[in-house]
């Protein structure tokens, strides 16, 4: 039965993840620019490797396993990453710590951001050698996966990062929670006093994603590291010599070696991106600046394809959701786990 679902679901998540990007882009806010760009990323490679290899495990396009197998690698920290960076900008939001925020507070934020949103990923993906043990898998409905030689070191590497990220924002969250709680009456002045464009509604509409966030990706990082681990446990470190034996060797997993087992954790693992840029799309694409821009979107269509004439109306303030660390009208993960199930024979 051959999934053609995964190119689908893939391709749609890569929409879904952009619709939102122009008031993202107009607000520079680092954080969820590189959410956006991540999910973006990997679904358009997963899309593409569920094209080619719909109903084959053939050895071909090594450049691009190359490639994406790193990139599965470093999403699964990027994506915890971009929640912590939006957790912890929150909770500095919500404080009284800084009455007013400089330029220049602000582009150190922002440069801070990137480097965890994205160096710490390039990092990890740099890293990955470590526990690599041959170039990369091919399995049957999903393509390329990455090659990790479980171990004690890929647990350090790979899979303890992610958690800790978690762990991180959820403790960001929950200060940003008691923020509100202990200055509700008051709450909204002092958003207003903060110079941030936040309202008390989308002060809680980003709680609610930061918190589905954290809660769905804590969970599946755990249930991810018990299966990879369950599988034959921890092998032994031997050597480096050892790990990286016949390192160009490409394994190969057809469907009739996948059990039903095997098949339905590996799908589960597969969902995760694009269920991330569902759920993104769900918080962000439903604001009111993303409808106002639609809007604007069908009346550009119908004044410059059609040839009507539109007549325009004025409404909404335009303002982003996000805040002074970002800029001025601005707008902000799943907190994310490793999107791989290891296949091991």
């Amino acid at each position: 039965m051959n999934h053609y679902e995964l190119p689908v679901g893939a391709f749609l998540a890569v929409v879904l993840a952009l619709l939102p990007l122009p008031w993202h882009w107009k607000a520079r806010n680092v954080a969820t620019l590189s959410l956006i760009a991540w999910l973006v990323v990997v679904n358009l490679c997963r899309g593409v490797n569920s094209i080619i290899w719909l109903d084959n495990v053939r050895i071909h396009a090594h450049w691009w396993c190359d490639i994406s197998t790193k990139l599965f690698i470093g999403i699964s920290t990027a994506l915890p990453a971009s929640s912590f960076c939006i957790t912890r900008n929150l909770e500095h939001i919500a404080s009284t710590r800084v009455a007013v925020t400089t330029a220049a507070d602000k582009r150190r934020r922002r440069n801070i951001d990137l480097c965890i949103t994205v160096g710490f990923p390039v990092l990890t993906m740099i890293l990955h050698y470590v526990v690599q043990g041959h170039r990369f898998d091919i399995v049957d409905y999903v393509g390329c996966q990455p090659a990790i030689y479980v171990s004690i070191p890929a647990l350090f590497i790979l899979y303890i990062p992610p958690l800790v990220l978690s762990v991180g924002s959820l403790t960001f969250a929950s200060l940003a929670l008691r923020h509100f709680l202990i200055r509700r009456v008051e709450f909204e002045r002092h958003l207003r006093d903060s110079q941030s464009a936040l309202t008390t509604s989308r002060y809680m509409r980003l709680m609610a994603l930061a918190v589905c966030e954290i809660f769905w990706g804590t969970t599946l990082g755990a249930y991810v590291v018990f299966l990879n681990i369950s599988v034959d446990g921890l092998r032994p470190w031997t050597s480096w010599a050892d790990v990286h034996y016949n390192f160009s060797r490409v394994a190969v997993y057809p469907r009739y070696l996948i059990g039903s087992w095997q098949k339905q954790n590996l799908f589960l693992s597969w969902w995760i991106t694009p269920a991330t840029a569902l759920l993104f799309f769900i918080f962000f694409g439903f604001s009111e600046e993303a409808l106002e821009g639609y809007a604007g979107a069908l009346r550009w269509v119908r004044r410059v394809v059609f040839r009507q004439t539109i007549t325009q109306t004025t409404s909404g303030t335009g303002t982003g959701t996000y805040g002074a660390s970002f800029g001025k009208n601005t707008m902000p993960r799943f907190t994310y786990v490793p999107p791989f199930i290891v296949c091991r024979r």
